[in-house]
C-alpha cells in the first residue's frame, strides 16, 4: 500500500477545456484490465515534453522527440501500458510509427501529429494489431472528465492511480490544471521510470511552455528517486489549451506567477505519488539539503542519500544506524567539502555535528523518528546559500518479490 496516499476521487480531477480522455481494454499484455489510454487535443493546443536520458530510450521516446521538434500542431497521444517497446530496435520503431498512423486515421490527423508513450517490460515487441483493435473503444469513451479512468490505464507495478488537479483565479478567469502519473520502481532522475501527462486551459506559448515543464520536472520529476534505476521510457508531458481565456504573453504577465506555481505544485504532487508507490515502499522521506555553494552539489547530496541502500534498508527497519547517512554525504562526490562543519538532523533531532555525532543525541530520539511513515532527513552543509530537496523511500522485502516477479 502507498504510503500516505489515496487516489483522488473522480469528481476531484478537473475537465480541462480542449483535452479528451478516453481508455480502453487492448489485452496488450495482460487481459481485462485497462491498458490503453487516448487524448485527443483541440486545435490551438501547445505542447512541450522532456524525456529520459537513459541512451537506450524507447521508440515512442525516438518518435515523441521527432515529432515534437517537427513543429506541427500535435493533436493526439496514445498510452499503453504492459509493453515497453523498449530495447525493440527498428521493428519497435515502426510499431510506434504504426500506433501513431493508427491513431491519425481515427481522428483525421497526420501521424506525426501524434505522441505514442509505452510503459512495461523491455525487450518485447509492442503488438500493434491489439492496440489498432482496442482504438475504437478508446476513441468511443473520449470525455473531458476522464482524467480519473486515464490514471488507471496507465498503471503497470502501481498499486494505486496517481493523479491531482488544482485551480487558480486570473483576473476574473479560473485556470484549470489537472495531470496523471504513474511509476513505482525503476525510479531515478534524469528522469524516474514514469510517465506523466499535465495540462491547462490556460495560454502558454510554445517558447514559456518548453522552459516551464523543464522548471517542473526538476522541481518534481527529477527530484525522486526509489533505486537508483533510469529507465528507457520516462516522459514528461505539458499541455496548453488556452480555452480558459487567460492567456500569457510573458513571464512578467499578471497571474503568471501564480499559475506557474500552481502547475509546479501539481507535478510535485503527482511526483511525490509516485515514491509513495514505490514498489514495496513503507516510509517517505524527503531529503532536504542546504547550505551548499550551488544546487547541484545540494542535490548531489540529496542523491547519494536517497539511492543508498545502506540507508534505505535502515529506514526500513526503524534502525537508526545513522553513520550510513554520513557516509552517504561523504561519497557524493564534493572534493572539498569540509566535514567539521556538516550538520545532520532526522526531523528536529540533531544527530550529527562538528565532524561527529551531536553531543545531545540519543539514539532513542532516532528511534523515535526513524519508527514514522514520513521522515525528512536534513543536511546543513555549511558552505554557502544554496538548497535542493530530494524525495525517496525505503527499501523493503516486497521491493525485491516484486521485481522478482515483474513478468509473471
Amino acid at each position: 500500500m502507498p504510503v500516505n496516499y489515496t487516489t483522488p476521487a473522480a469528481d476531484q480531477l478537473f475537465a480541462v477545456a480542449g483535452v479528451r480522455l478516453g481508455v480502453a481494454e487492448a489485452g496488450i499484455r495482460k487481459q481485462d484490465r485497462r491498458d490503453l489510454a487516448l487524448v485527443a487535443l483541440d486545435a490551438g493546443c501547445t505542447v512541450a515534453g522532456v524525456f529520459t536520458r537513459n541512451r537506450f530510450c524507447a521508440a515512442p521516446v525516438q518518435l515523441c522527440r521527432d515529432h515534437l521538434a517537427g513543429g506541427k500542431e500535435i493533436r493526439a497521444l496514445v498510452i499503453n501500458t504492459g509493453i515497453a517497446n523498449a530495447g525493440t530496435g527498428e521493428p519497435g520503431r515502426q510499431a510506434a510509427q504504426d500506433t501513431c498512423a493508427a491513431v491519425g486515421e481515427l481522428l483525421g490527423v497526420a501521424p506525426d501529429q501524434v505522441l505514442p508513450f509505452s510503459t512495461g517490460v523491455i525487450l518485447e515487441n509492442l503488438p500493434v494489431d491489439s492496440i489498432r483493435a482496442g482504438l475504437p473503444a478508446a476513441l468511443a469513451d473520449l470525455k473531458a472528465d476522464n482524467w480519473h479512468a486515464a490514471a488507471h490505464a496507465i498503471m503497470t507495478t502501481d498499486t494505486v492511480a496517481k493523479a491531482a488537479s488544482r485551480t487558480v483565479a486570473v483576473d476574473g478567469k479560473k485556470v484549470t490544471i489537472s495531470g496523471i502519473s504513474k511509476g513505482a520502481g525503476m525510479i531515478k532522475p534524469n528522469m524516474a521510470t514514469m510517465l506523466g501527462f499535465l495540462a491547462t486551459d490556460a495560454g502558454i506559448p510554445q517558447p514559456m511552455l518548453e522552459r516551464l515543464v523543464k522548471e517542473a520536472a526538476d522541481e518534481s520529476f527529477n527530484c525522486i528517486t526509489v533505486d537508483g534505476d533510469t529507465s528507457t521510457n520516462d516522459s514528461f508531458i505539458m499541455i496548453a489549451s488556452g480555452r480558459s481565456g487567460a492567456v500569457f504573453a510573458r513571464e512578467s504577465d499578471a497571474g503568471w506567477a501564480e499559475v506557474r506555481a500552481a502547475i509546479i505544485a501539481v507535478a510535485v504532487e503527482l511526483a511525490q505519488a509516485i515514491v509513495r508507490d514505490g514498489e514495496g515502499a513503507t516510509k517517505f522521506i524527503t531529503v532536504a539539503v542546504a547550505g551548499g555553494k550551488d544546487n547541484e552539489e545540494c542535490r548531489q547530496v540529496g542523491y547519494a542519500i536517497g539511492h543508498s541502500p545502506l540507508v534505505k534498508t535502515a529506514f526500513f527497519a526503524s534502525d537508526p544506524n545513522l553513520g550510513r547517512i554520513l557516509a552517504a554525504i561523504g561519497y557524493a562526490g564534493i572534493a572539498d567539502l569540509d566535514v567539521d562543519r556538516v550538520s545532520v538532523w532526522l526531523d528536529d533531532v540533531l544527530v550529527a555535528e562538528n565532524g561527529g555525532r551531536a553531543e545531545a543525541y540519543q539514539e532513542d530520539d532516532g528511534a523515535r523518528v526513524m519508527k514514522q511513515s514520513e521522515i525528512t532527513v536534513r543536511v546543513d552543509l555549511g558552505r554557502g546559500n544554496a538548497a535542493a530537496k530530494v524525495y525517496t523511500c525505503d527499501f523493503s522485502y516486497d521491493y525485491v518479490k516484486i521485481n522478482a516477479d515483474y513478468r509473471s
